[in-house]
């Protein structure tokens, strides 16, 4: 299964990794120059069209990370393993790209950098939930350990999600509400669709660079147990060759 999943990711990485340029290429075409201005925030809008894409590309890595979490307890496949370790490290990645973009886009917004936003606030808990699953990874060296730890701690880690999805419906905030609920729409097509298929490309994106980070740990981990059989059998042979001579008499 594991020789099979790579070959699948061999296969289809540059397909994946292509789909997502072109269409980040048509999406900052079509959000940076085809698209009308905002009736409030005027040019300034555009920010939207990076910003609104990395935030839910980096909720999207979350979530590959939970289900993959699941998935690793459940078979313990050590390529599912390396799965989560490169989505998680793409999705902080991502969200802190997306919280520097959002600061950017705040202050002509909100004339400030920071507030201490519902919305902002459970992003940025996602960030630190990201850096101690990468942290935990680091600092464990039992490698069957790490990934069980690491799996507990992002599935954990996910309740912070549904705060960030409904955060701006659950209570007041300086962000605008869903832009996609049981209420419709509320968004023109003119920017809909830009934003639509920016997603679609980061989205992409993403997935090519999972694709690309699995196979590499994959490889740093098929190296490194490899060397320690070498170094085994090195050791074992080094006592089997000195075992003569400790027992023989002076």
């Amino acid at each position: 299964m594991i020789g099979s999943m790579i070959k699948w990711m061999q296969r289809y990485e540059g397909w994946v990794g292509a789909g997502g340029g072109l269409c980040i290429l048509a999406g900052l075409y079509l959000g940076l120059v085809a698209s009308p201005p905002d009736y409030y925030q005027g040019e300034v809008v555009r920010i939207m069209y990076v910003h609104v894409p990395l935030v839910q590309t980096a909720m999207l890595a979350y979530s590959t990370l939970f289900v993959g979490s699941l998935w690793y307890l459940w078979k313990r496949d050590p390529i599912v393993d390396n799965l989560c370790h490169a989505a998680a490290g793409i999705s902080a990645f991502l969200t802190a790209l997306g919280l520097i973009t959002g600061s950017i886009w705040a202050k002509p917004t909100w004339n400030t950098w920071w507030t201490w936003d519902a919305r902002l606030v459970s992003f940025a808990v996602m960030f630190l939930i990201l850096v101690g699953y990468l942290m935990l990874r680091t600092f464990i060296d039992d490698p069957e350990r790490e990934a069980r730890y690491a799996a507990v701690f992002a599935i954990i880690g996910f309740v912070d999600l549904p705060i960030v999805h409904f955060s701006v419906e659950w209570w007041r905030t300086l962000h605008q509400p869903l832009s996609f609920s049981m209420r419709g729409v509320s968004m023109s097509k003119d920017m809909l669709i830009p934003l639509g298929v920016m997603t679609v490309g980061f989205s992409l994106t993403f997935f090519y660079m999972v694709m690309i980070r699995t196979q590499m740990l994959y490889l740093d981990h098929l190296l490194a147990a490899k060397k320690g059989r070498l170094l085994s059998r090195v050791h074992l042979s080094s006592d089997v060759g000195s075992s003569p001579s400790s027992l023989s008499t002076p």
